[in-house]
């Protein structure tokens, strides 16, 4: 299962390289996200001796967190993302890995950018007798504001869907922190 996870996050990470024109004008960066994330997905119970599968369970929310890595210069934005998600509540956790491709829509001398973007990865995704894997795609727009040369904060929204069986989508709100170098 992780050997898939790594080699699809690899060939995309390395497939994204391929159309980065212009990278010697790019700044590279790192940094930290927190999130307020709401799942959908199937969880189970024990009724007896049965195991019963709620399809779609709906209303879990909890907090995620992840880390980021990437590239960005004054069109456009790369990051790869990991991100953890747990509530003990439902008993759901989740694994991610994310390329995202981010376009800012107003120029460089803006101190508050709003950007809109596409996202893909694969996640694994765990509840009480459930256990799937599968592809991510969705979509994510935000505000980055410069906070200095070498920092700047980013707020979004990213709404991302799901091809595994138990899993149907994920909508966080995130927070992060970006350090450019």
């Amino acid at each position: 299962m992780m050997k898939k996870v790594v080699i699809a996050l690899l060939c995309v990470t390395l497939g994204s390289t391929l159309y980065a024109g212009d990278i010697f004008t790019s700044k590279t960066f790192i940094g930290l996200e927190v999130g307020y994330a709401e799942v959908q997905g199937d969880v189970g119970h024990m009724e007896g001796d049965m195991v019963v599968i709620e399809p779609d369970f709906k209303g879990d929310n909890d907090v995620e967190f992840g880390v980021k890595i990437g590239a960005q210069n004054d069109q456009w934005r790369t990051t790869f993302i990991f991100d953890y998600y747990d509530s003990s509540d439902n008993d759901q956790n989740i694994e991610k890995g994310y390329l995202t491709l981010d376009y800012f829509v107003l120029e460089k001398e803006s101190t508050v950018r709003p950007y809109i973007g596409v996202n893909v990865g694969y996640a694994n995704y765990e509840s009480s007798y459930v256990d799937d894997s599968g592809f991510l795609y969705g979509g994510q727009a935000g505000i980055v504001l410069e906070a200095g040369e070498m920092i700047n904060i980013d707020l979004g929204y990213r709404y991302t869907l799901s091809d595994a069986d138990a899993l149907d989508h994920i909508g966080s709100i995130v927070f992060g922190v970006h350090y450019m170098f």
